[in-house]
């Protein structure tokens, strides 16, 4: 029964990473064709002004690489997802354990994942078009939208309002304040997204964090959490292959978007719902994130009161390439973090 369930995971992460491998050269083909990267380098800081430091690190880079390699992860989870299901209906005996989508456990992040990742396509489309893309305070919008959605079913559908508290076994009910923290989760966790800044940085880091889950879901028995977890981190996999540098195309928003919001959905799965931790083991299995999130708050901050800057370019991946650090340098140490955090989230979620 356990090797069972292993396949049940392990096959939709070989099947993703090969599917997101065999569509690349097709994908990378249409992007430089129609040259679908931005047409003018440079950067608008948070301030309205041009972000000179990161303008000066990668304006050459900013032009000529396409944006979109988004399509690669969440596209081979659909195809993946799609065949495994075409399988299970010709032969349910042999394959209906691989199917991975279902009502009770995957529907939703599922959904948020090609929500996002449409929205974010558009962004980046409208961003190659020269239009500068969605503002902000649009994409924040939608997000939010899209966390109203998840929140509601959370709350009225499955009965959740309750989430794990650190170090207290008796869980923290919110009533629905819980929607309200839901959101919230959302957006700061979309906001680190901005990590999608050096050649295989965000890669390697959403592949870490999606991994985690998948092991997290897996020892509480939720198998289709678990697949689709681990699918979304081989279609990561794939990517992060053609993303190691020289970057054959960046991630950009139709991957960050539904990336994160497919995560706080399983985090919040894996919480109360799944009898687990999820939500308190988040900030650190997303330890990348957050920081990047916080460094870029300390950022607006500090300026507001001193006038001045406290790195010398938020977010905080940047500061160290402004610092010196090879491009290479940065994200291997990341990686590095990354994996650690994953492993002591893990720990603390499983005990």
């Amino acid at each position: 029964m356990i090797t069972s369930d292993i396949i049940r995971v392990f096959v939709p992460a070989m099947i993703t990473f090969l599917v997101g491998i065999g569509i690349t050269p097709f994908v990378t083909h249409f992007l430089y064709k129609w040259k679908m990267w931005k047409p003018k380098a440079g950067k608008i800081a948070f301030d309205g002004k041009p972000a000179e430091v990161f303008n000066q690190l990668h304006q050459a880079r900013e032009t000529g690489t396409p944006r979109f390699g988004g399509i690669i992860v969440w596209g081979s989870v659909l195809l993946c997802a799609t065949f495994l299901s075409v399988l299970s209906f010709v032969d349910p005996e042999s394959f209906g354990g691989l199917t991975f989508i279902s009502r009770s456990q995957t529907w939703l992040p599922f959904t948020a994942l090609v929500a996002g990742a449409l929205v974010g396509f558009f962004d980046d489309l409208f961003e190659v078009r020269g239009t500068g893309g969605l503002k902000l305070r649009i994409r924040l919008l939608i997000v939010a939208i899209i966390a109203v959605f998840c929140a509601v079913w959370f709350y009225q559908k499955l009965g959740v309002s309750s989430i794990s508290f650190p170090f207290v076994g008796i869980p923290l009910d919110l009533g629905a304040w819980f929607m309200l923290f839901f959101v919230l989760t959302a957006l700061f966790m979309y906001a680190g997204g901005v990590i999608d800044g050096i050649d295989g940085l965000a890669g390697g880091i959403f592949c870490t964090m999606f991994a985690a889950y998948a092991g997290i879901a897996f020892f509480q028995h939720q198998f289709d959490i678990a697949a689709l977890s681990a699918a979304i981190a081989g279609g990561l996999l794939a990517f992060l292959w053609f993303n190691i540098p020289p970057a054959r195309f960046y991630l950009s928003e139709t991957g960050t978007m539904g990336l994160t919001l497919a995560l706080v959905v399983i985090a919040f799965l894996t919480d109360m719902h799944g009898g687990g931790k999820g939500i308190m083991v988040l900030p650190i299995i997303a330890l990348p994130l957050v920081v990047t999130v916080a460094s870029i708050i300390l950022q607006l901050v500090w300026k507001k009161l001193f006038k001045k800057k406290l790195l010398r370019i938020a977010p905080l991946h940047h500061h160290f390439e402004a610092l010196g650090w090879p491009a290479y340098k940065v994200t291997m140490r990341y990686w590095i973090v990354g994996v650690v955090a994953a492993l002591i989230g893990m720990t603390i979620a499983l005990l």
